[in-house]
């Protein structure tokens, strides 16, 4: 590949996500330091604003417009990294993915469309191998502190318990933050496209929908659909809104590390409700809330009268007040093979969908360009397969996320 002139651009920089990371990237960076990078999007004017506003004055602006394949493949071949916040991706990503992979360019995103996720692999995979392209999808909450905390559970249960956990359970133990409009547009996508697809609705319900060919995986895994009473956690647990795309990317990273956590090996994810009767009644809703949700969305009219009425619109989101409040806790109970058990968390200091997926994102996308071709070469990686302990460390030390062992 030649020299390019940025180690990372961000494109949808005008976005409510893509505004955060470009305020996180000023504040880390700057506007002159060694790492060089600049921002994008359809409107130069409105980049401008954003330049201001995240005091990036200064900041290059490069012009590009989600469907226009000719500016997109301009922007890319001036950057090491592209980093997307466009979406709803299955709506808006695929032009940029292709431009990628076709000019060899590294990329990484927040999306946690599953469905899109695996049209993309099985589009793009064996391209991008050629070309070098390493695309990283679900860079962000979605599903980064899953895969990575799963990682760090099973290093640490092989330093300190002599093997790998043969299952995993991780449990949400708090969680403060809002949504946004680009979240929630991405959601009622997936159930408008699996209301059209019954092939779709097929795959949404197999674990390992994403893996690499090959993988071998037909363990049973978990779904928890509703209240279920965890015996590791003494508490009640729900259904966790993102588990269906962070359990498929925990299987395809076990997938492309050479199935290091084993042939076998469970995972599954839940929200910690409380104990006794209010806390199984707190999980039970939980379901049928999620539930409910997803049937009201996938039918049309009762779609429309979300969106127009209740949901919030594409660009809106938490206030930058309830992003600072916001926060995360998430539990991991690792079981290994001869019954030894290791606990671990991972926490976030801001409102995990914004404030703590920007950081996330950034740290990831620095990493990502930080990391030799010859070590990882192209195809689509997961964060764990990709970036392991290096992004653990940079969360660690610039974004507010710690990685513990709970000792007990």
């Amino acid at each position: 590949m030649t020299a390019t002139q940025y180690d990372i651009v961000i494109f949808g920089a005008t976005s409510f996500v893509g505004q955060i990371l470009t305020g996180y990237m000023a504040q880390q960076y700057g506007v002159n330091s060694d790492l060089k990078w600049a921002i994008a999007g359809r409107s130069i004017e409105k980049l401008t604003t954003v330049a201001e506003a995240c005091k990036a004055n200064g900041i290059d602006l490069i012009q590009a417009d989600a469907q226009n394949e000719s500016q997109l493949t301009a922007m890319v071949k001036q950057a090491r990294v592209l980093v997307s916040t466009v979406g709803p991706y299955a709506l808006y990503g695929e032009p940029l993915i292709k431009v990628c992979v076709q000019n060899g360019t590294d990329y990484c995103d927040l999306t946690g469309e599953v469905q899109w996720y695996k049209r993309m692999v099985d589009k793009y995979e064996a391209q991008a191998k050629q070309s070098g392209a390493r695309i990283v999808h679900c860079s962000g909450f979605d599903s980064l502190p899953s895969d990575l905390g799963v990682w760090f559970t099973q290093n640490t249960a092989q330093q300190n318990l002599g093997g790998m956990c043969s299952q995993i359970k991780m449990r949400v133990a708090k969680l403060k933050g809002g949504a946004s409009g680009g979240t929630v547009a991405s959601m009622v996508n997936i159930a408008k496209e699996a209301s059209k697809d019954a092939s779709l609705r097929k795959e949404l319900k197999n674990p390992y929908s994403i893996c690499s060919h090959g993988h071998g995986f037909s363990t049973r895994q978990e779904n928890i659909s509703g209240a279920v009473f965890d015996k590791e956690f003494d508490a009640w647990s729900g259904p966790f809104v993102m588990a269906a795309v962070n359990t498929r990317v925990v299987h395809r990273s076990n997938a492309l590390l050479n199935n290091a956590y084993g042939d076998n090996f469970k995972y599954d994810e839940g929200m910690l409700m409380g104990k006794g009767d209010k806390g199984r009644k707190r999980a039970r809703n939980m379901g049928w809330g999620i539930n409910v949700f997803m049937v009201l969305a996938a039918i049309g009219p009762s779609r429309w009268i979300l969106e127009k009425f209740i949901l919030p619109k594409p660009g809106q989101g938490p206030t930058p007040k309830e992003q600072l409040e916001g926060m995360f806790d998430m539990r991991f109970v690792g079981t290994t093979e001869d019954g030894k058990r290791i606990k671990t968390k991972v926490t976030g200091d801001r409102d995990p969908g914004y404030g703590s997926t920007a950081k996330m994102l950034g740290q990831a996308a620095v990493c990502l360009a930080n990391i030799n071709k010859e070590d990882k070469a192209g195809g689509f990686w997961t964060p764990a397969s990709i970036y392991s302990d290096d992004l653990i460390s940079r969360l660690i030390e610039h974004s507010g996320i710690t990685f513990e062992v709970i000792n007990e």
